[in-house]
Protein backbone atom coordinates (compact mmCIF):
# COMPACT_ATOMS: atom_id res chain seq x y z
CA UNK A 1 0.00 0.00 0.00
CA UNK A 2 1.33 3.44 -0.88
CA UNK A 3 2.39 5.55 2.12
CA UNK A 4 -0.12 8.29 1.44
CA UNK A 5 -3.02 5.84 1.26
CA UNK A 6 -2.01 4.41 4.62
CA UNK A 7 -1.85 7.86 6.13
CA UNK A 8 -5.22 8.75 4.64
CA UNK A 9 -6.71 5.79 6.51
CA UNK A 10 -5.09 7.02 9.71
CA UNK A 11 -6.66 10.44 9.12
CA UNK A 12 -10.09 8.83 8.82
CA UNK A 13 -9.48 6.95 12.05
CA UNK A 14 -8.55 10.13 13.87
CA UNK A 15 -4.93 9.14 14.45
CA UNK A 16 -2.60 11.69 16.00
CA UNK A 17 0.05 10.91 13.35
CA UNK A 18 -1.34 13.51 10.99
CA UNK A 19 1.46 16.05 10.90
CA UNK A 20 5.25 15.73 10.61
CA UNK A 21 6.66 15.17 14.08
CA UNK A 22 9.83 13.32 15.22
CA UNK A 23 10.70 11.97 11.75
CA UNK A 24 9.60 14.02 8.73
CA UNK A 25 6.87 12.27 6.79
CA UNK A 26 7.38 11.83 3.09
CA UNK A 27 3.73 11.79 2.04
CA UNK A 28 0.57 12.59 4.00
CA UNK A 29 -2.90 14.09 3.89
CA UNK A 30 -3.22 17.24 5.97
CA UNK A 31 -5.86 16.46 8.57
CA UNK A 32 -7.20 20.02 8.66
CA UNK A 33 -7.37 20.74 4.93
CA UNK A 34 -7.64 17.41 3.13
CA UNK A 35 -4.79 18.29 0.79
CA UNK A 36 -1.95 15.92 0.03
CA UNK A 37 1.59 16.99 0.97
CA UNK A 38 4.75 15.32 -0.33
CA UNK A 39 8.38 15.81 0.63
CA UNK A 40 10.76 16.52 -2.26
CA UNK A 41 14.10 16.48 -0.43
CA UNK A 42 15.95 13.44 0.84
CA UNK A 43 17.17 13.05 4.41
CA UNK A 44 19.81 15.76 3.87
CA UNK A 45 17.00 18.32 3.72
CA UNK A 46 16.84 21.54 1.74
CA UNK A 47 14.96 24.76 1.08
CA UNK A 48 13.17 26.54 -1.73
CA UNK A 49 14.53 29.62 -3.46
CA UNK A 50 13.59 33.04 -2.15
CA UNK A 51 10.00 33.77 -3.16
CA UNK A 52 10.82 36.15 -6.06
CA UNK A 53 13.68 34.11 -7.57
CA UNK A 54 12.91 32.09 -10.69
CA UNK A 55 12.66 28.47 -9.53
CA UNK A 56 11.35 26.93 -12.77
CA UNK A 57 12.76 26.29 -16.23
CA UNK A 58 11.28 28.42 -19.05
CA UNK A 59 9.23 25.44 -20.22
CA UNK A 60 7.91 24.92 -16.69
CA UNK A 61 8.96 21.28 -16.58
CA UNK A 62 11.74 21.49 -13.98
CA UNK A 63 11.90 22.85 -10.43
CA UNK A 64 15.14 23.80 -8.66
CA UNK A 65 15.89 24.20 -4.95
CA UNK A 66 18.82 24.17 -2.53
CA UNK A 67 20.16 21.25 -0.53
CA UNK A 68 23.23 20.82 1.70
CA UNK A 69 24.76 18.80 -1.15
CA UNK A 70 24.21 21.44 -3.82
CA UNK A 71 21.57 22.81 -6.18
CA UNK A 72 18.97 20.15 -6.97
CA UNK A 73 16.28 19.73 -9.61
CA UNK A 74 13.18 17.59 -9.92
CA UNK A 75 10.80 17.10 -12.84
CA UNK A 76 7.53 18.90 -12.10
CA UNK A 77 5.41 16.22 -13.77
CA UNK A 78 6.78 13.58 -11.39
CA UNK A 79 5.92 15.39 -8.16
CA UNK A 80 3.70 13.14 -6.09
CA UNK A 81 4.58 10.00 -8.07
CA UNK A 82 7.01 7.16 -7.51
CA UNK A 83 9.05 8.61 -10.36
CA UNK A 84 10.04 11.78 -8.50
CA UNK A 85 13.82 11.86 -8.29
CA UNK A 86 16.04 14.59 -6.85
CA UNK A 87 19.16 15.24 -8.93
CA UNK A 88 22.12 17.41 -7.89
CA UNK A 89 23.23 19.55 -10.85
CA UNK A 90 25.65 21.91 -9.07
CA UNK A 91 27.45 20.12 -6.21
CA UNK A 92 28.26 22.25 -3.16
CA UNK A 93 26.60 25.31 -4.74
CA UNK A 94 23.72 27.28 -3.24
CA UNK A 95 21.38 30.02 -4.31
CA UNK A 96 21.06 30.49 -8.02
CA UNK A 97 18.03 30.86 -10.26
CA UNK A 98 16.81 29.67 -13.64
CA UNK A 99 17.61 31.63 -16.78
CA UNK A 100 14.55 33.13 -18.46
CA UNK A 101 15.17 31.82 -21.98
CA UNK A 102 17.52 28.84 -21.70
CA UNK A 103 17.69 25.61 -19.74
CA UNK A 104 20.49 26.86 -17.54
CA UNK A 105 20.77 27.69 -13.87
CA UNK A 106 22.98 30.62 -12.88
CA UNK A 107 24.82 30.50 -9.57
CA UNK A 108 27.85 32.04 -7.90
CA UNK A 109 31.02 30.57 -9.33
CA UNK A 110 34.29 29.56 -7.80
CA UNK A 111 35.45 33.00 -6.70
CA UNK A 112 35.47 36.81 -6.97
CA UNK A 113 31.74 37.00 -7.56
CA UNK A 114 31.88 35.17 -10.89
CA UNK A 115 28.73 33.57 -12.29
CA UNK A 116 28.58 29.97 -13.50
CA UNK A 117 25.82 28.44 -15.62
CA UNK A 118 24.89 24.76 -15.64
CA UNK A 119 22.70 23.17 -18.31
CA UNK A 120 20.12 20.99 -16.57
CA UNK A 121 19.97 18.50 -19.47
CA UNK A 122 23.65 18.04 -20.36
CA UNK A 123 25.05 19.05 -16.91
CA UNK A 124 27.73 21.03 -18.68
CA UNK A 125 28.94 24.11 -16.84
CA UNK A 126 30.42 27.32 -18.18
CA UNK A 127 31.57 30.61 -16.78
CA UNK A 128 29.40 33.54 -17.89
CA UNK A 129 31.96 36.08 -19.17
CA UNK A 130 32.13 39.35 -17.22
CA UNK A 131 28.96 38.60 -15.21
CA UNK A 132 28.76 39.89 -11.66
CA UNK A 133 25.56 39.67 -9.65
CA UNK A 134 22.19 39.21 -11.37
CA UNK A 135 21.79 38.46 -15.11
CA UNK A 136 18.99 39.91 -17.23
CA UNK A 137 16.46 38.11 -19.44
CA UNK A 138 18.47 38.01 -22.67
CA UNK A 139 21.87 37.58 -21.03
CA UNK A 140 23.28 40.86 -22.29
CA UNK A 141 23.77 42.57 -18.91
CA UNK A 142 24.44 41.82 -15.29
CA UNK A 143 23.88 44.10 -12.30
CA UNK A 144 25.25 44.49 -8.82
CA UNK A 145 24.78 47.28 -6.32
CA UNK A 146 27.60 49.48 -5.12
CA UNK A 147 26.94 50.10 -1.44
CA UNK A 148 29.79 52.63 -1.21
CA UNK A 149 29.06 54.84 -4.18
CA UNK A 150 30.77 58.20 -4.65
CA UNK A 151 28.82 61.16 -6.00
CA UNK A 152 30.18 61.41 -9.56
CA UNK A 153 29.31 65.05 -10.27
CA UNK A 154 28.27 66.74 -7.02
CA UNK A 155 24.57 66.61 -7.85
CA UNK A 156 23.60 64.11 -5.15
CA UNK A 157 23.81 65.92 -1.78
CA UNK A 158 23.20 63.81 1.28
CA UNK A 159 19.72 64.39 2.74
CA UNK A 160 19.32 65.42 6.34
CA UNK A 161 19.23 62.47 8.76
CA UNK A 162 15.78 61.39 9.81
CA UNK A 163 14.94 61.89 13.48
CA UNK A 164 15.06 58.78 15.62
CA UNK A 165 11.56 57.83 16.68
CA UNK A 166 11.27 54.68 18.80
CA UNK A 167 9.27 52.04 16.95
CA UNK A 168 7.22 51.38 20.08
CA UNK A 169 5.84 54.90 19.68
CA UNK A 170 5.22 54.37 15.95
CA UNK A 171 3.66 50.94 16.19
CA UNK A 172 1.83 51.05 19.53
CA UNK A 173 1.37 54.73 20.43
CA UNK A 174 0.65 55.38 24.10
CA UNK A 175 1.67 51.90 25.24
CA UNK A 176 4.66 50.56 27.15
CA UNK A 177 6.64 47.47 26.24
CA UNK A 178 5.37 45.62 29.31
CA UNK A 179 1.83 46.09 28.00
CA UNK A 180 2.60 44.16 24.81
CA UNK A 181 2.58 40.46 24.18
CA UNK A 182 5.98 38.76 23.82
CA UNK A 183 5.37 38.49 20.07
CA UNK A 184 4.59 42.20 19.82
CA UNK A 185 7.71 43.02 21.84
CA UNK A 186 9.78 40.93 19.43
CA UNK A 187 8.26 42.80 16.50
CA UNK A 188 9.08 46.22 18.00
CA UNK A 189 12.69 45.19 18.63
CA UNK A 190 12.98 43.91 15.07
CA UNK A 191 11.64 47.17 13.62
CA UNK A 192 14.02 49.24 15.75
CA UNK A 193 16.84 47.33 14.08
CA UNK A 194 15.44 47.85 10.58
CA UNK A 195 14.84 51.56 11.19
CA UNK A 196 18.57 52.25 11.34
CA UNK A 197 18.87 51.47 7.62
CA UNK A 198 16.78 54.50 6.68
CA UNK A 199 17.87 57.07 9.27
CA UNK A 200 21.05 58.25 7.56
CA UNK A 201 21.57 56.07 4.46
CA UNK A 202 24.69 56.05 2.33
CA UNK A 203 24.85 56.84 -1.37
CA UNK A 204 24.41 53.65 -3.37
CA UNK A 205 24.23 52.86 -7.07
CA UNK A 206 23.90 50.11 -9.66
CA UNK A 207 26.77 48.80 -11.76
CA UNK A 208 25.58 47.29 -15.04
CA UNK A 209 28.08 45.18 -17.00
CA UNK A 210 27.85 44.42 -20.72
CA UNK A 211 28.37 40.67 -20.95
CA UNK A 212 29.78 40.85 -24.47
CA UNK A 213 32.38 43.56 -23.93
CA UNK A 214 32.84 43.74 -20.18
CA UNK A 215 32.19 47.48 -20.21
CA UNK A 216 30.44 48.80 -17.10
CA UNK A 217 28.01 51.65 -16.43
CA UNK A 218 27.43 52.96 -12.92
CA UNK A 219 24.11 54.72 -12.57
CA UNK A 220 20.98 55.04 -10.43
CA UNK A 221 22.71 57.00 -7.63
CA UNK A 222 20.41 57.35 -4.62
CA UNK A 223 20.51 57.45 -0.83
CA UNK A 224 19.06 54.24 0.53
CA UNK A 225 19.77 50.60 1.28
CA UNK A 226 19.11 49.06 -2.15
CA UNK A 227 18.03 45.43 -2.16
CA UNK A 228 15.83 42.74 -3.76
CA UNK A 229 17.15 43.39 -7.26
CA UNK A 230 14.98 41.68 -9.90
CA UNK A 231 15.35 42.01 -13.65
CA UNK A 232 12.07 42.03 -15.56
CA UNK A 233 11.44 38.48 -16.85
CA UNK A 234 10.78 39.74 -20.42
CA UNK A 235 12.24 43.25 -20.81
CA UNK A 236 16.05 43.04 -20.44
CA UNK A 237 16.38 46.80 -19.79
CA UNK A 238 14.12 47.06 -16.73
CA UNK A 239 15.13 46.45 -13.10
CA UNK A 240 12.90 46.21 -10.01
CA UNK A 241 14.41 46.90 -6.59
CA UNK A 242 13.58 48.19 -3.13
CA UNK A 243 14.78 50.54 -0.39
CA UNK A 244 15.20 48.51 2.78
CA UNK A 245 14.14 49.76 6.19
CA UNK A 246 10.95 49.97 8.19
CA UNK A 247 8.25 49.48 5.54
CA UNK A 248 6.01 52.15 7.06
CA UNK A 249 8.78 54.77 6.85
CA UNK A 250 10.43 54.25 3.45
CA UNK A 251 9.30 54.66 -0.14
CA UNK A 252 10.12 51.05 -0.85
CA UNK A 253 9.40 49.72 -4.34
CA UNK A 254 11.12 51.17 -7.44
CA UNK A 255 11.99 50.40 -11.04
CA UNK A 256 14.78 51.83 -13.20
CA UNK A 257 16.04 51.41 -16.77
CA UNK A 258 19.49 49.95 -17.22
CA UNK A 259 20.69 53.24 -18.69
CA UNK A 260 19.69 55.00 -15.46
CA UNK A 261 16.55 56.61 -16.86
CA UNK A 262 12.92 56.34 -15.74
CA UNK A 263 13.55 55.82 -12.04
CA UNK A 264 10.00 55.24 -10.86
CA UNK A 265 8.39 54.80 -7.46
CA UNK A 266 5.81 52.05 -7.87
CA UNK A 267 3.65 52.93 -4.87
CA UNK A 268 3.23 56.23 -3.08
CA UNK A 269 1.99 55.94 0.49
CA UNK A 270 -1.19 57.90 1.25
CA UNK A 271 -1.47 57.61 5.03
CA UNK A 272 0.65 57.33 8.13
CA UNK A 273 1.92 53.78 8.76
CA UNK A 274 0.93 52.57 5.29
CA UNK A 275 3.34 49.96 3.98
CA UNK A 276 4.17 48.07 0.86
CA UNK A 277 6.75 45.32 0.66
CA UNK A 278 8.01 42.02 -0.74
CA UNK A 279 7.56 42.93 -4.38
CA UNK A 280 7.79 40.59 -7.37
CA UNK A 281 7.22 40.54 -11.14
CA UNK A 282 4.33 38.83 -12.85
CA UNK A 283 5.54 36.08 -15.19
CA UNK A 284 4.76 38.17 -18.29
CA UNK A 285 6.65 41.15 -16.87
CA UNK A 286 3.65 43.45 -17.17
CA UNK A 287 2.88 43.93 -13.47
CA UNK A 288 4.73 44.61 -10.23
CA UNK A 289 2.94 42.90 -7.34
CA UNK A 290 3.49 43.63 -3.64
CA UNK A 291 2.16 43.26 -0.12
CA UNK A 292 0.12 46.39 0.78
CA UNK A 293 -1.28 47.36 4.19
CA UNK A 294 -3.43 50.47 4.72
CA UNK A 295 -2.31 51.04 7.42
CA UNK A 296 0.24 48.57 8.72
CA UNK A 297 -1.14 45.58 10.62
CA UNK A 298 -4.78 46.59 10.04
CA UNK A 299 -5.98 46.32 6.43
CA UNK A 300 -4.36 43.85 4.01
CA UNK A 301 -4.09 43.61 0.23
CA UNK A 302 -2.20 42.03 -2.61
CA UNK A 303 -1.61 45.05 -4.84
CA UNK A 304 -0.31 45.40 -8.37
CA UNK A 305 0.70 48.16 -10.77
CA UNK A 306 0.61 47.59 -14.52
CA UNK A 307 3.84 48.93 -15.97
CA UNK A 308 2.46 50.30 -19.24
CA UNK A 309 -0.92 51.68 -18.19
CA UNK A 310 -0.32 52.40 -14.50
CA UNK A 311 -3.57 50.59 -13.68
CA UNK A 312 -3.72 49.53 -10.05
CA UNK A 313 -5.18 46.25 -8.85
CA UNK A 314 -5.97 45.39 -5.25
CA UNK A 315 -7.15 42.08 -3.86
CA UNK A 316 -8.40 42.42 -0.30
CA UNK A 317 -7.29 39.88 2.31
CA UNK A 318 -8.50 38.93 5.74
CA UNK A 319 -5.86 39.14 8.47
CA UNK A 320 -5.39 35.38 8.71
CA UNK A 321 -4.89 35.10 4.91
CA UNK A 322 -1.75 37.26 5.00
CA UNK A 323 1.68 35.72 4.42
CA UNK A 324 5.31 36.62 4.94
CA UNK A 325 5.54 36.19 1.17
CA UNK A 326 3.12 35.87 -1.69
CA UNK A 327 3.57 34.46 -5.17
CA UNK A 328 1.49 34.15 -8.33
CA UNK A 329 0.89 31.60 -11.05
CA UNK A 330 2.15 32.26 -14.55
CA UNK A 331 -1.33 33.20 -15.76
CA UNK A 332 -2.10 35.39 -12.73
CA UNK A 333 -5.19 33.38 -11.81
CA UNK A 334 -3.77 32.03 -8.54
CA UNK A 335 -1.81 33.52 -5.68
CA UNK A 336 -0.18 31.69 -2.79
CA UNK A 337 0.43 32.98 0.72
CA UNK A 338 2.81 31.27 3.14
CA UNK A 339 1.21 32.55 6.35
CA UNK A 340 2.91 33.84 9.47
CA UNK A 341 2.97 33.49 13.24
CA UNK A 342 1.74 36.01 15.79
CA UNK A 343 5.02 37.94 15.81
CA UNK A 344 4.74 38.85 12.12
CA UNK A 345 3.35 42.15 10.90
CA UNK A 346 -0.24 40.90 10.63
CA UNK A 347 -0.30 39.69 14.27
CA UNK A 348 -2.62 36.94 13.11
CA UNK A 349 -3.92 34.57 15.77
CA UNK A 350 -4.72 31.86 13.20
CA UNK A 351 -2.33 32.73 10.38
CA UNK A 352 -0.02 29.72 10.20
CA UNK A 353 -1.18 28.16 6.94
CA UNK A 354 -0.11 27.72 3.35
CA UNK A 355 -2.98 29.42 1.55
CA UNK A 356 -4.32 29.30 -1.99
CA UNK A 357 -5.95 32.53 -3.20
CA UNK A 358 -8.11 32.28 -6.33
CA UNK A 359 -8.86 35.40 -8.37
CA UNK A 360 -12.57 35.88 -8.97
CA UNK A 361 -14.31 37.68 -11.89
CA UNK A 362 -15.22 40.62 -9.62
CA UNK A 363 -11.55 41.25 -8.75
CA UNK A 364 -11.68 39.65 -5.33
CA UNK A 365 -9.90 36.54 -4.11
CA UNK A 366 -11.15 33.53 -2.22
CA UNK A 367 -8.98 31.66 0.21
CA UNK A 368 -8.46 27.93 0.69
CA UNK A 369 -6.21 26.51 3.41
CA UNK A 370 -3.75 23.96 2.07
CA UNK A 371 -1.29 23.10 4.85
CA UNK A 372 -1.42 23.55 8.61
CA UNK A 373 1.90 25.23 9.47
CA UNK A 374 1.38 25.45 13.24
CA UNK A 375 4.42 23.22 13.81
CA UNK A 376 6.60 25.27 11.46
CA UNK A 377 9.15 27.75 12.82
CA UNK A 378 8.61 30.99 10.90
CA UNK A 379 11.02 33.42 12.52
CA UNK A 380 14.58 33.40 11.18
CA UNK A 381 15.76 35.24 14.29
CA UNK A 382 14.50 32.35 16.38
CA UNK A 383 16.03 29.56 14.32
CA UNK A 384 13.12 29.29 11.90
CA UNK A 385 12.83 29.71 8.15
CA UNK A 386 10.41 31.52 5.85
CA UNK A 387 8.39 29.08 3.68
CA UNK A 388 8.91 31.04 0.42
CA UNK A 389 6.06 29.60 -1.66
CA UNK A 390 6.23 28.87 -5.41
CA UNK A 391 3.32 27.76 -7.62
CA UNK A 392 4.26 25.13 -10.20
CA UNK A 393 3.66 26.28 -13.80
CA UNK A 394 1.05 23.55 -14.31
CA UNK A 395 -0.86 24.96 -11.29
CA UNK A 396 -1.03 21.54 -9.63
CA UNK A 397 1.28 22.11 -6.64
CA UNK A 398 2.55 24.80 -4.30
CA UNK A 399 6.14 24.25 -3.25
CA UNK A 400 7.42 25.56 0.09
CA UNK A 401 10.03 25.12 2.80
CA UNK A 402 8.86 23.46 6.00
CA UNK A 403 10.65 23.12 9.32
CA UNK A 404 8.26 21.12 11.43
CA UNK A 405 10.86 20.05 13.99
CA UNK A 406 14.29 21.43 14.99
CA UNK A 407 16.96 20.54 12.46
CA UNK A 408 14.48 19.13 9.96
CA UNK A 409 14.22 21.64 7.11
CA UNK A 410 12.77 20.23 3.89
CA UNK A 411 11.18 21.18 0.60
CA UNK A 412 7.55 20.11 0.38
CA UNK A 413 4.81 20.34 -2.24
CA UNK A 414 1.10 20.50 -1.47
CA UNK A 415 -1.38 19.43 -4.12
CA UNK A 416 -3.85 22.13 -5.08
CA UNK A 417 -6.56 19.63 -5.92
CA UNK A 418 -7.96 18.14 -2.74
CA UNK A 419 -7.08 14.49 -2.17
CA UNK A 420 -9.77 11.90 -2.82
CA UNK A 421 -10.44 9.65 0.13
Amino acid sequence: MRAWLLIALLVTAGSSALHPQEKPLEDWIDADTGHRVVRLTDDAGGSTLYFHDNAFSPQGDTLMFNTPNGIAIVKVATIGTNGARLAIVAPRARGGYFARRTREIYYNGSGSGTVTAVNIDTRRTREVPFARGLINADETLSVRKNANAVDPDGTHPRPAPRPVVPQLQRMFPGRNMNELTPDQQFSVTKEDGLAARALNPTLQSFVFTNLETGNTRETGFQYGDLNHLQFNPVDPTLLLYCHEGTWHEVDRTWTIRTDGSQMRLMHQRTMDMEINGHEWWSWDGNTVWFDLQTPRSQDFWIAGVHMETGRKTRYHLQRDWWGVHFNSSRDGALFASDGGDASQVAYATDGMWINLLRVQPNETVTREKLVNMSRHGYVTGRGGVEPNVHITPDKKWIVFTGQFAPGQRHVYAVEIEKAHR
